[in-house]
């Protein structure tokens, strides 16, 4: 007797584009908000290791986004975080940069790329194309993009950028001649920019009115956009299979939480909770120490940077992590980890001491870009992570240290095995690494 199939996930899509800054977040987030509102639950992911989108997609739809990653998660993870789909009607993925944008050498699962994440999943792609400055030779990119992986579905493009009614015209000739699907055009609007900063899009709790630029983006993308026939566009062949999400490092959490430090990915603390740890966050820049019943303290990355002045003088926090440091551990990512050194200088040259917990010295006065995947072999053991220990992660930020004089925590290396000097610190019970951890690299 034949074994009955597993079931399968939703369907879903891939919002993907040719570059980064054609517009495809804002379509996204109109699209989401169009669905939850015609009654679907539509379940939003984030391909790559983007850690902002998530919360933008969470505000759209009312349903958790999370990050697929096949550079840095194994099938196992990769698996978990796909079925938080369960329960959908239909899923919604945003690329990351361009559609088969990824990194040279190959990961867990593949390169990192977008197309990656559709292929794994069976979700066909839909392209935002730029127009702007072309007429029919739009056509010619999107074809390439359309048959550069013949194994890849398809789906059409929305055009997006269109100057006026002759203009889309011209740019629908070409797309005829080519046989692609226009799904939408959206004629060129300066305030449907989304705010952004130096890693990217303002954070969503930042947004002076997000609830309204939402509704506006779902509006436009109604008057402009096929919704009924984008829907219809999904399909999806991944099994709704088993998996584990990450084990929580501790069973209490104190998790530092606000807009200086917001940047914590979702799976992560979606596995935690799972697993029955308690998160009990708190907010520095309200000058709140942590619990002091907490087994673990964890600061997040996010944007100290902009803070460094009320975070120096939120005496309770400091006071409160350093008497936490004493006996139990507290691990901090890129941002947090600037706080548990000795200083942090920002972008006037202004030096602001930090809780001194380690005696790392960073600096904002001349940015230097500081981007990739990251692979770390633990020279030590950091919170739920014992020494020998391989990760993935991701590292995004602008600081450059000064002074660095604690022992590494780990051997750090890009995503093409190049060793970078951004090792993380240790020093008793505290520890911090530049990167944002995604998965342990198990066999």
């Amino acid at each position: 007797m034949n074994e009955p199939l597993p079931p399968l996930l939703p369907p879903g899509l891939l919002i993907s584009a040719p570059a980064s800054g054609s517009g495809k977040t804002t379509v996204v987030l109109g699209l989401l908000r169009a669905l939850a509102q015609d009654g679907r639950t539509v379940q939003p992911f984030k391909s790559g290791p983007d850690y902002i989108d998530p919360a933008f997609h969470h505000a759209a739809c009312g349903r958790a986004s999370f990050n697929l990653d096949t550079w840095a998660m194994g099938e196992t993870l990769f698996s978990a975080v796909a079925a938080t789909a369960r329960g959908a009607d239909l899923c919604i993925g945003e690329g990351s940069m361009g559609l088969h944008d990824g990194v040279a050498t190959r990961g867990r699962l593949g390169f990192g790329s977008s197309a990656e994440t559709a292929r794994a999943m069976g979700w066909p792609v839909i392209l935002v194309l730029d127009v702007s400055g072309q007429a029919q030779s739009a056509a010619a990119t999107a074809l390439g993009f359309a048959t550069y992986a013949p194994d890849l579905p398809f789906a059409g493009v929305i055009l997006n950028r269109v100057a006026s009614a002759r203009h889309e015209r011209l740019v629908r000739l070409g797309m005829d001649r080519a046989g692609l699907a226009v799904l939408g055009t959206l004629p060129r609007r300066g305030d449907l920019t989304l705010p952004e900063r130096h890693l990217g899009l303002i954070q969503a709790a930042e947004h002076p009115d997000l609830e309204a630029a939402i509704v506006g983006y779902a509006a436009f993308l109604r008057a402009h956009v096929d919704v009924a026939a984008v829907a219809a566009a999904a399909r999806g062949n991944r099994p709704l299979a088993s998996g584990l999400l990450p084990r929580p490092p501790a069973q209490r959490i104190a998790l530092a939480s606000d807009t200086a430090f917001s940047f914590a990915y979702p799976h992560l603390l979606e596995g935690w909770r799972a697993a029955g740890a308690q998160i009990l966050p708190f907010s520095p820049l309200a000058d709140e120490p942590p619990d002091p019943t907490a087994d673990l303290v964890w600061l997040p990355g996010g944007y100290p940077e902009l803070h460094a002045g009320r975070l120096a003088a939120a005496e309770r926090f400091m006071a409160g992590l350093r008497a936490h440091t004493e006996t139990r551990p507290v691990h901090g990512e890129c941002g947090g980890y600037m706080v548990l050194g000795t200083a942090l200088i920002d972008k006037a040259g202004v030096r602001h001491p930090m809780a001194g917990l380690l005696g790392m010295v960073t600096s904002y006065e001349t940015r230097k870009l500081h981007l990739g995947y990251r692979r770390a072999v633990l020279e030590a053991a950091m919170p739920g992570h014992v020494a020998g220990t391989a990760l993935r992660g991701h590292e995004f930020h602008y600081s450059t240290i000064l002074e660095q004089p604690d022992p590494p925590l780990a051997r750090v290396a890009d995503a093409d095995g190049h060793e970078v000097p951004e090792t993380g610190s240790r020093r008793g019970h505290a520890t911090g690494t530049f990167f944002h951890l995604i998965a342990e690299d198990v066999p």
